[in-house]
């Protein structure tokens, strides 16, 4: 049985979506503040982690961002609630290693939904082959590491996914449609920035000349 771990200070919502999740088959845990949020993840391990961005003292960005240095938590999918329209929020929430945001007021269907897409993407299956290598950098796809630069180095999920993407084929020019539909999936729906901010923070990691914007087109991983 797959557990999401619900975080929101609004006890109405906590109800309203576990209560919809329950009937799913879903495990549910929950937690009202930040600080418990942590506690309960680490305790709980949950495959999904839902956070409310907006939460009287620790937020939901600094609980993201906690959790993802923790070796444990670099590839738990974690969504973020958010109120429509703050894309300072969402580009917050990506910073801080979140994998995708669900915008209030929740609609429960749409957000089982989400849920489904979410969990059903954390374990697609991954290129065929243990270690993919181009460029200085090494992609173990068993052990889910990346190596640049003679260092070792765990990513977030969606960060992983898409250098794993431009990876698989070096050279080739990936468009953003494609890495939307390859990393996110038609059904999940993402700000404009997304594909941006992932980039960006994968060029920090792994090296600003490994990874060539084609403008107006896509990106690629230079051979």
């Amino acid at each position: 049985m797959q557990k999401v771990l619900l975080v929101d200070d609004e006890p109405d919502i906590i109800e309203l979506l576990r209560y919809n999740l329950e009937r799913e088959g879903y495990a549910v845990v929950t937690a009202s503040n930040g600080v418990d949020a942590i506690k309960a993840a680490k305790a709980e391990r949950p495959d999904l982690i839902v956070l409310d961005i907006m939460m009287p003292g620790m937020d939901g960005v600094e609980v993201c961002t906690q959790l993802r240095r923790l070796p444990e938590f670099k590839r738990t999918v974690i969504t973020f609630l958010t109120a429509r329209g703050e894309d300072y929020s969402q580009i917050a929430g990506f910073e801080a290693g979140a994998d995708d945001f669900i915008t209030k007021p929740v609609r429960p269907k749409v957000f089982v939904s989400k849920v489904k897409a979410l969990l059903k993407r954390s374990g697609s299956e991954r290129p065929e082959g243990p270690v993919l290598e181009a460029n200085g950098v090494r992609v173990d796809l068993e052990k889910v590491t990346v190596e640049a630069g003679g260092q070792e180095m765990h990513l977030p999920k969606k960060e992983f996914e898409l250098l794993v993407l431009l990876m698989s084929k070096p050279g080739k020019v990936f468009k953003r449609d494609e890495i939307y539909n390859q990393v996110w999936g038609n059904e999940l729906f993402v700000g404009d920035r997304t594909i941006d901010v992932h980039i960006r923070k994968l060029r920090e990691k792994v090296g600003d000349d490994r990874i060539r914007t084609v403008k107006g087109i896509g990106y690629t991983f230079e051979a």
